[in-house]
């Protein structure tokens, strides 16, 4: 097992965390080793196909995890450079003021952060910016406040989504433009790197126009000469030195071999689930129950939204190319009304058949008549978003041989069936229902099962306590001294909102502190 020259930042892992830390140490000059258990995504006609993407799962890892019965099933993740973000809708929203407090739920509390919204803020700023952001401040009454607008104008609605933007605002309702991730220049569209496709949300980009890892953070640094990147190189273990207070080398599997890199300062940046699976396994006798978790949270708290992907149909065609332009907070928050808090709506990519296939192939049975593509061609898709609460219970752990364990049962489905609800009000209070395809509403919906983990936080929570956390408020382990895990692993809950750019700003944020840290 080979040793390699000393770098002073290992990152491990190249998505929203990983690859945006990695540009931010970049400017530093300081010597960068990225290490991505994947490879370049392929560029291929099928980037843009559903039946690959949803019908055969041409890019899902071949991972085996296991559920709390013992029961394999395989994890809706990818490993690419990127990470997740190469699949993912980039929708780029803020966590609102209130998620960094305590929330009361139905079924419990959601906690504070050790970090305010007034803390976090430049840096969601900067992360926008950094991910080229198209959004409108001001539009969603839900919002916290900004210290900068958004580098690009929101996304335009496409005339079905604008005439159903228009009937909401007259129903009273406040739908805001979505925060989106692409490269698109709609005021120049010759010279946009976005062609405003349909084949944005859950597939990879054919053209590298979506703000994802790869095309925003480390595509620009492969030139740079102190980053080196490694591709196919897993991480199976973290050696520590004999007091166990500092990381002393990264066991490396790449091309059938083991090998060892050295770092003065070492970040996981592998996933939720991958990140506490390598903490876990990385075990001594100094850190027995596995690194870095004396306190026993380390797996634990796994979270990743409680969510409904809803298919309205209406008799009416809805020929929308680009459809994830607009959402709804008017459910987020209790108020007067509500007891608890619901969530967050919006839009998703538009249907198609072999997606609708891919999702759930008994969906022509509510439609006997129609094909899938006629289905979707009439379809209206919308994402519910409802907050998973933190669950000691819900956690990941390893079996002898390192297989993930995911112990996972949901809550808060009371307040999901209550979103649920809303929508089907909402729809049928702007005069939906009576296109509908059959006399009574229908809807057909499709809940995200265990196997879905692009939403994956909380296992490896930061906090003030080390009795009750993982992490310090820099993200660095209570317990060694140049340990740092900067993906959604460090979230103490997820409010109800996609979580890409809260881990984005949270990597400049910690990157910035580590420039400080290595002057």
């Amino acid at each position: 097992m080979p040793a390699s020259d000393h770098y002073d930042v290992i990152i491990i892992g190249t998505g929203a965390g990983g690859g945006t830390l990695a540009h931010t140490l970049a400017a530093s000059g300081k010597r960068i080793l990225l290490l991505e258990r994947g490879d370049f995504l392929p560029r291929e006609p099928e980037n843009w196909d559903p039946a690959p993407v949803f019908v055969d799962g041409r890019y899902i890892s071949p991972d085996t995890w296991f559920d709390a019965a013992g029961t394999p099933f395989q994890p809706q993740v990818h490993y690419f450079v990127g990470g997740a973000t190469k699949m993912y809708g980039a929708a780029l929203y803020r966590l609102r003021p209130q998620d960094f407090g305590e929330i009361t739920h139905v079924d419990g509390m959601s906690p504070a952060w050790p970090l305010s919204y007034d803390d976090f803020e430049p840096w969601y700023s900067k992360a926008e910016w950094l991910y080229q952001v198209h959004g409108n401040h001001g539009a969603d009454p839900t919002e916290g406040h900004w210290s900068k607008d958004y580098p690009w104008p929101a996304v335009s609605h496409e005339p079905r989504i604008q005439e159903f933007a228009d009937s909401l605002t007259a129903g009273g309702y406040h739908p805001f433009p979505a925060p989106c991730g692409i490269l698109l220049d709609e005021a120049d569209r010759a010279r946009s790197s976005c062609i405003r496709c349909s084949w944005c949300d859950g597939y990879p980009c054919l053209v590298h126009a979506k703000s994802d890892a790869e095309t925003i953070a480390v595509r620009p640094l492969l030139d740079a000469p102190n980053v080196t990147l490694l591709v196919q190189a897993e991480v199976v273990k973290l050696d520590t030195d004999p007091t166990g207070r500092t990381v002393s080398s990264v066991v490396v599997s790449r091309r059938g071999a083991l090998e060892r890199y050295e770092a003065d300062i070492v970040v996981v940046a592998a996933g939720a689930a991958n990140s506490a699976k390598l903490l876990l396994q990385s075990a001594n006798d100094r850190h027995p129950n596995g690194l870095a978790n004396g306190s026993d949270q380390v797996g634990r708290n796994y979270m990743f939204h409680n969510s409904k992907a809803i298919v309205a149909l209406a008799k009416e065609p809805n020929d929308t190319v680009f459809q994830k332009t607009l959402g709804i907070n008017d459910f987020y928050l209790a108020d007067g009304e509500r007891e608890f808090p619901l969530g967050n709506i919006q839009m998703v990519g538009k249907s198609n058949g072999w997606a609708m296939k891919g999702e759930e192939p008994r969906l022509t049975l509510l439609a006997p008549h129609w094909s899938l593509d006629e289905v979707a061609r009439h379809a209206v898709d919308f994402w519910l978003t409802t907050e998973d609460l933190p669950d000691a219970d819900n956690r990941v752990t390893i079996d002898d041989q390192g297989k993930v364990h995911l112990r996972y049962t949901s809550n808060n489905d009371t307040e999901a069936a209550g979103l649920y609800h809303e929508l089907k009000k909402l729809l049928n209070h702007i005069g939906m229902a009576e296109h509908h395809v059959l006399a009574k509403n229908f809807y057909m919906q499709m809940n995200i099962p265990i196997a879905g983990c692009a939403h994956q936080a909380g296992t490896c929570r930061f906090g003030d306590d080390p009795a009750t956390s993982v992490l310090d408020v820099n993200c660095k382990a209570h317990e060694l001294d140049n340990l740092y895990v900067v993906d959604t692993s460090f979230f103490p809950s997820i409010g109800a909102v996609n979580p890409a750019l809260t881990a984005m700003a949270n990597a400049i944020r910690v990157g910035e502190h580590l420039i400080e840290r290595l002057a």
